[in-house]
This record gives structure tokens, C-alpha cells and sequence, in this order.
């Protein structure tokens, strides 16, 4: 009787402390505005990285990056990294960008990599854009079979 009475209490206060964790967590990310799943932000720099792959034997990971250099400039690019050698790697990027109030992304350029018999592919650029908008990085990664993608958040820059 008395371990079924200290099986009880003990359910109650785990229930209870993990709706008070869940709860905390949901009040301070709303303080953010998200669109698409990217918060927009004025940061330096967001990098996202990849979702997992349930059944894969051949991508390990990858990620998106964007940096702000400056008034109307960004750093763009993705990175895909393979568990080992593999017959072909890729790399699809493409950056979007969005003014406050917009509801969704809007393409604004991309680009794509693949290398042969490695286990990695990456690409990158420097960019000019127009300022007045967030902008953030979408990547598509695949070794072989395997595929996920990554995001960034989208990061404000300044007009020139």
C-alpha cells in the first residue's frame, strides 16, 4: 500500500513539474516573431542545422549559415557532411528573404553542389542585397539516398 501511495506522488510531481517546464518554455518564445519556422531577428549570424534522418546510413549532418556583414551585405552558404566516403554528395541552397508583416518568404537566389566519392560538400557566398529585409538561408542535404534540410532565422539588414 505504501508503494502505491509513493508510485502516485511521485507520478503527480513529474506530471506537474513537466507541464511547469513546458509552460516556461512557451512564454519566452513567444516574445520573438516567427514566420515559417524562422524567428526574425536582428542578430550577427544564425545557423541552422539539419533534422535528423530516421533511417539513414549515409548523411550524418548539415547546415545552413547566414551573417550579416554589414549594411545590404550577407554571408550565405550550406554545408553537407556524410558519415563516410560516400558516391555522391550535395548541397542545394537558397535564400529567401521577407519585410516585417509579410507572411511568407519570398526566393531571392540559390545555388547547388554535389561532389563525387568524399563525404562532404559545402558552398557559400557573399552577397548584396537590399536592406529593409530579414533574410534567411534554406539548404537541401543528401548523401546518396539520405535527404534533410536545414534553416536559419531570418536576420535584419540595414539599407546601405
Amino acid at each position: 500500500m505504501l508503494k502505491r501511495i509513493t508510485r502516485t506522488l511521485c507520478t503527480i510531481m513529474l506530471i506537474t513539474c513537466m507541464l511547469l517546464i513546458s509552460t516556461g518554455s512557451a512564454q519566452a518564445a513567444s516574445d520573438e516573431r516567427m514566420l515559417d519556422g524562422s524567428y526574425l531577428t536582428r542578430d550577427e549570424e544564425s545557423i541552422g542545422y539539419a533534422t535528423p534522418v530516421t533511417r539513414g546510413v549515409d548523411l550524418l549532418t548539415g547546415y545552413s549559415k547566414c551573417v550579416r556583414r554589414g549594411p545590404g551585405q550577407i554571408y550565405v552558404g550550406g554545408t553537407t557532411i556524410a558519415a563516410h566516403e560516400v558516391e555522391n554528395v550535395r548541397v542545394g541552397v537558397a535564400v529567401e528573404r521577407a519585410k516585417e508583416g509579410d507572411t511568407a518568404w519570398e526566393f531571392y537566389d540559390g545555388w547547388q553542389k554535389g561532389n563525387h566519392n568524399t563525404n562532404r560538400a559545402s558552398i557559400s557566398k557573399s552577397l548584396e542585397v537590399e536592406g529593409g529585409y530579414y533574410y534567411r538561408v534554406r539548404s537541401l542535404h543528401s548523401a546518396n539516398e539520405d535527404v534533410s534540410s536545414s534553416f536559419t532565422d531570418g536576420i535584419f539588414i540595414e539599407k546601405p
